[in-house]
């Protein structure tokens, strides 16, 4: 029933480690993004990816270990399912291979930890300790000896594992402390413990570590942690416990406002005031005495020991470096470089240095996501949204990370750039050009022209690759711009600059003929095809020029009435036609070659906005040539041109930027050209299974380009930027490009207006004022190219942005008008008026600055905004602190609120109509007609009805069904009809139907599920999208959805012809393929709840599974479609997986 790709991979980092894991003389870094394993070298270019594995289950704990008979380390892997296994690194396969295979250690009747998941080994290599439970221990023997069968031990594997409970609940922290002396690594290993108890306090606890191994009559090992010395009472904010190496030992403490030492061996205590006030979350150890420790707000700081002849620490500095992204973990490569992996914003590398840090590598990470937008560019042209992401059409705009870190993330579908090289630092280059001196063969050019403003360089390619800059090249000017250069087609050269057109011979370089315009005009503009050149020359000219050995003047003519040409464009393929576009008109006209009439003219807008720039060439291999108009605005308006009629048809058009593009033909496949249009989002433009495709191609800031097809970079491209000129290869693979814009506060939530060309964004930013968190939170109107803030409406003080709604109100003429509709929330109650937030009705001004509209204090924090048949639908909830007999009750008022914005007195002003009280809190809220699905915080989605009043009866919402389960609601989606999406706070994804066709009323009024998956990660929203798809389409795009580890999945419909294949192929698969660490798929992949666990996935079938099929070998492939249908093979599943890829 429903399909799952992913667009972009997890990208928050949450845990790291440093471990000889690929080889026993270098150390790696592996990094852990969800259920992805990065694993990174040190490099002189910084950290350089090495290998990369998806695996069954998100990790949440990482740590090594070194058996007695390994070279190199094992990396132990916790997963979110309570499940850990060891993994090594196989040299003869490059792949990662399982040690010990899963073991489950889920117990239901044990709640999971509340704090976080750790994984400890204890120092002396006997024992590692896994916290998943509270108030339980799991202890898992490294080094043991079967006593049954006397077989010898081998130090560092896994034994079996033991469940030790322990009286500390909500434990903050743990480490071992390092034994003091070297008969005590016979002693019992001690586990220090930060805990929280009932009342609140918070203490430090050591216990001892007891292990008695399993015997010979077959009882099982056990395991104890017995009573240390008395708790130590420690600050509220202690929160992490660094054990000291030795000759040190001990512990230091981290809290908020001090850092304390626990010399164990004394039993002391010694705590030293911090001078400022922080909460810390993350250390790493530099060395024995210094460390590394990283605060909430983006601080790192470094603690200093100070110690005595004998080791003792006797004092400690604690000094602050600088801001950085938001770190969750911290690994020390060496070289006073620290890799910071962050969960909020993006990963850094560090460099420390004389009390200061620089940023010298940076990771992008799009999550946590807390809100999206769709925006296609498509939509001026009034050809309807298509929201088709695979065609680049669609950008996919979110509000990632937070705090500081808060930024915009633009994310396209798009092709690489692979850099070959640089020709050195070189400015001010406007036009680029490739030629052939005759040194060159089988078809491959040697020679760049580089043209600036007032100047032309020339730089000449060897066969190798050596670049040479020539001080003259054949007869060219190189004292004044180039406006084209090129070879003819007997191999000679032409010349266009801004006073004259030459052509010089190819062997003595003297020029065989020359035409300059009339005296005092200029040529402005040049197109050429073959042996056929125009040229705009002074105010309103068009001259054609007929190339050979000599210069023939074919034909010119004024347009005074037109006025001056902006562009023209001519080719082979429209034989007999020029295009031309003048800058005082949105047309584009079509001109006979021969006379320079017009044959054609095509309006393009009625905003007066002009084209800048024309290209023809055939796109398509077997339709007729395309014409792409590049207007002043951005905007790329496209057309079927027909070569002997010179109609125009097919008009499609994009937005790429916020002033034109420049479009250029380049190679992109064997037989393929495709189209660069450089602006602010450079774009490859290229055909695709009959459809024009706009990917994003990853150089930012070209300002031009050319093909380059020289024998040392066959296939090649030269690209310009403001400091260089680059060659890179163009990929043929499509992949997903994210640009950043940061905000340095957490953009909580966004919505896009296409007829304003604007996003609102409610914002939250935070930040220390004397020692004190102060929070301030606003709306903010941004361009929609640049991201540009165009002005902010500030909130009033303690109250926070939850939700911002665009939609069509009425304007009091009753005609319908753009507007923003923001809900808010109070941190504390109104005192005046009891309020709990408002809704404020927001228009924008021609000039694009924000003007309110009217305003409502309402009851409840408005935490959810949509529109149901013309009027705003609004969740509201209020909990509300109720004092009965001593006790403390937290009563919640939930409700859906429908609002209409009416005129009395011709004032704006928004009037209750109806509401419907909510199970729990209403979460998420999607409406399609009159149908309104409530996503429920504990009660899964409700279906509730809009009934406007008839005859002056009221309205009324009422509840036609529901889903009639226990489930933490995150987010809800319209599917299909009658079909609702949902997502919940456990990682799961559920696609649920109305029973409209129910025998009893029972049955109409439930919601049965017709699809569930895990996820394995929590959804913060999901946005409907509408492509339109080919009939024999396996599936069709029917959401988006975002999750807090920063991907973003495709969630779409599978036709009911492909369903089964399917279905059957990923049951094929997963018997298949075995995942590192023998986590099953099915498992994997298996609904799972605190209510509910099941056993596999129901008709929801995992892309990511599906689309490795066509990198398998081919007796895999042969085992994988078994049991398809009659004619099923290979390569028919082949064909039916790479439309599946394609669809992203």
């Amino acid at each position: 029933m429903a399909y799952l790709a992913p667009i972009h991979r997890p990208s928050c980092v949450r845990n790291a480690i440093k471990l000889h894991l690929l080889s026993p003389d270098e150390e790696h870094l592996v990094v852990a993004k969800a259920n992805r394993l990065e694993i990174y070298a040190q490099s002189e270019q910084g950290l350089v990816l090495a290998h990369s594995k998806t695996i069954y289950g998100r990790v949440v704990c990482f740590n090594k270990i070194r058996p007695a008979s390994s070279t190199t380390d094992h990396l132990v892997i916790g997963t979110d399912r309570l499940a850990y296994f060891t993994v090594s690194w196989d040299p003869e396969s490059k792949q990662l291979k399982t040690e010990k295979s899963c073991v489950d250690l889920a117990v239901k009747s044990l709640r999971v930890s509340q704090t976080s998941i750790r994984c400890l080994v204890d120092p002396s290599g006997k024992f590692m300790t896994l916290e998943m439970f509270e108030g339980v221990v799991t202890v898992v023997p490294l080094q043991h000896k079967n006593k049954r069968k006397q077989e010898p031990a081998d130090p560092g594997n896994l034994g079996e594992a033991t469940l030790s409970r322990i009286p500390e609940l909500f434990v903050r922290s743990s480490a071992f402390v390092p034994p003091r002396f070297q008969n005590e690594k016979n002693d019992k290993p001690k586990l220090a413990l930060i805990y929280e108890d009932s009342s609140g306090k918070v203490w430090l606890r050591v216990r001892h570590l007891a292990y008695t191994p399993s015997s010979a009559k077959g009882e099982a090992g056990s395991a104890e942690l017995d009573d240390g010395p008395i708790p130590k009472s420690l600050e509220l904010g202690a929160a992490h416990l660094i054990p000291m190496t030795l000759p040190t030992g001990g512990l230091l403490i981290v809290s908020e406002t001090s850092v304390s030492f626990y010399n164990d061996e004394t039993d002391q205590l010694k705590t030293v005031p911090l001078e400022e006030a922080t909460v810390f979350v993350a250390w790493e150890r530099i060395d024995d005495q210094r460390f590394i420790l990283a605060d909430d707000y983006g601080y790192l700081y470094m603690i200093m020991l100070m110690l005595d002849n004998r080791g003792t620490v006797r004092s400690w500095n604690v000094e602050k470096l600088g801001r950085t992204s938001h770190a969750s973990t911290l690994i020390y490569l060496g070289d006073g470089h620290v890799f910071l992996g962050s969960a909020q914003g993006d990963s850094q590398v560090i460099s420390i240095q004389n009390s200061s840090i620089e940023v010298v590598q940076t990771f992008s990470n799009v999550g946590p996501i807390l809100d999206f937008t769709v925006m296609d560019m498509g939509n001026r042209a009034a050809e309807g949204q298509t929201h088709d992401y695979s065609s680049g059409q669609a950008r996919i705009v979110t509000g990632s990370g937070a705090w500081n870190d808060g930024s915009l993330r633009s994310i396209r579908s798009g092709v690489g750039l692979e850099d070959l090289g640089s020709l050195g630092e070189t400015e001010r280059i406007t036009r680029l050009f490739s030629l052939s001196s005759g040194q060159a063969t089988d078809g491959y050019v040697d020679t760049l022209v580089a043209s600036s403003m007032d100047e032309t360089r020339i730089f000449s390619f060897s066969p190798e690759g050596d670049i040479t800059e020539v001080d003259e090249f054949f007869g060219f000017s190189l004292t004044e711009e180039t406006l084209h250069a090129d070879n003819l087609t007997n191999g000679n050269f032409v010349q266009f600059t801004t006073s004259s057109v030459r052509i010089t011979d190819i062997g003595s370089g003297m020029t065989l003929s020359e035409w300059t315009p009339p005296a005092g005009q200029h040529i402005h503009s040049v197109t050429m095809d073959e042996y056929i050149a125009i040229l705009s020359v002074g105010d309103d000219e068009l001259v054609v020029l007929e190339l050979a050995d000599t210069i023939a003047l074919n034909k010119r003519k004024n347009f005074p009435t037109e006025g001056q040409v902006s562009c023209v464009t001519l080719s082979a393929k429209v034989p007999g036609a020029c295009v031309v576009g003048f800058w005082e008109q949105s047309k584009v006209y079509i001109l006979n070659l021969d006379t320079l009439d017009t044959i054609r003219e095509v309006s393009l807008n009625d905003d007066g906005i002009v084209p800048k720039s024309l290209l023809i060439t055939n796109i398509f291999v077997d339709q007729s040539p395309v014409l792409l108009v590049a207007m002043a605005d951005g905007t790329v308006v496209t057309f079927h041109i027909d070569p002997t009629k010179y109609d125009l048809s097919s008009r499609k058009s994009i937005v790429l930027g916020s002033h034109q593009p420049e479009f250029k033909v380049i190679p992109r496949n064997e037989n393929e050209s495709g189209v660069f249009a450089t602006c602010e989002h450079p774009s490859l433009i290229y055909g695709e299974e009959g459809r024009l495709v706009y990917s994003a191609i990853t150089a930012q800031n070209a300002i031009c380009v050319c093909p380059f097809n020289t024998s040392a970079f066959p296939g090649s491209i030269a690209i310009a930027t403001a400091d260089d000129i680059r060659v890179g290869l163009v990929d043929s693979e499509k992949t997903t490009h994210v640009q950043s814009l940061a905000f340095g506060e957490t953009v909580r939530r966004v919505a896009y207006s296409a007829s304003l060309r604007a996003f609102g964004l409610g914002t939250i930013q935070r930040h220390l004022d004397n020692g004190v968190e102060v929070v301030v939170s606003r709306f903010k109107l941004a361009d929609e190219i640049l991201f540009k803030e165009l002005d902010t409406y500030e909130l009033n003080a303690d109250e926070m942005v939850e939700s911002v709604l665009r939609c069509e109100l009425d304007d009091g003429t009753g005609e319908l008008a753009e507007r923003f509709v923001v809900g808010t929330s109070y941190l504390e109650e109104n005192e005046d008026d009891g309020s709990k937030g408002r809704i404020i009705v927001f228009e924008v001004t021609d000039e694009r600055l924000l003007k309110k509209v009217t305003e409502l204090s309402v009851k409840g924090a408005c935490r959810v905004l949509e529109m149901v048949d013309g009027r705003i639908v609004a969740a509201l909830m209020k909990t509300v602190n109720a004092v009965y007999r001593h006790y403390s009750l937290f009563l919640t008022r939930r409700k859906v609120v429908i609002y209409s914005l009416d005129y009395p007195n011709s004032q704006p002003q928004l009037t209750k109509l109806t509401s419907f009280r909510t199970s729990t809190a209403p979460v998420g809220l999607t409406s399609r007609n009159r149908m309104v699905a409530v996503a429920d915080l504990m009660k899964s989605v409700s279906l509730v009805e809009f009934n406007p009043g008839v005859n002056g009866t009221p309205d009324k919402l009422r509840e036609v069904a529901r889903h009639y389960s226990t489930l933490w609601a995150t987010a809800v989606a319209h599917f299909a009809p009658n079909t609702y999406l949902e997502s919940d706070a456990e990682g799961n994804l559920i696609v649920l139907e109305r029973e409209t066709k129910g025998v009893t009323e029972a049955d109409m009024r439930s919601m049965r599920v017709l699809s569930e998956i895990s996820l394995g990660e929590m959804v913060n929203q999901i946005r409907e999208v509408d492509v339109k798809v080919p009939a024999d389409t396996p599936v069709a795009p029917k959401a988006f959805l975002a999750t807090v580890e920063g991907s973003i999945y495709l969630v779409g419909a599978i036709a009911e012809s492909h369903l089964n294949l399917l279905m059957q192929l990923q049951a094929n698969m997963a018997d298949c393929l075995q995942s590192i660490g023998n986590v099953p798929f099915n498992q994997y992949r298996a609904f799972k709840s605190h209510v509910r666990e099941a056993d596999e996935p129901f008709r929801f079938v995992d892309g990511d599974l599906i689309e490795r099929f066509l990198n398998l070998e081919e007796d895999v492939q042969e085992r994988c479609v078994v049991g398809l249908g009659e004619g099923v093979g290979i390569e028919e599943v082949k064909v039916v997986v790479e439309k599946l890829k394609r669809l992203h």
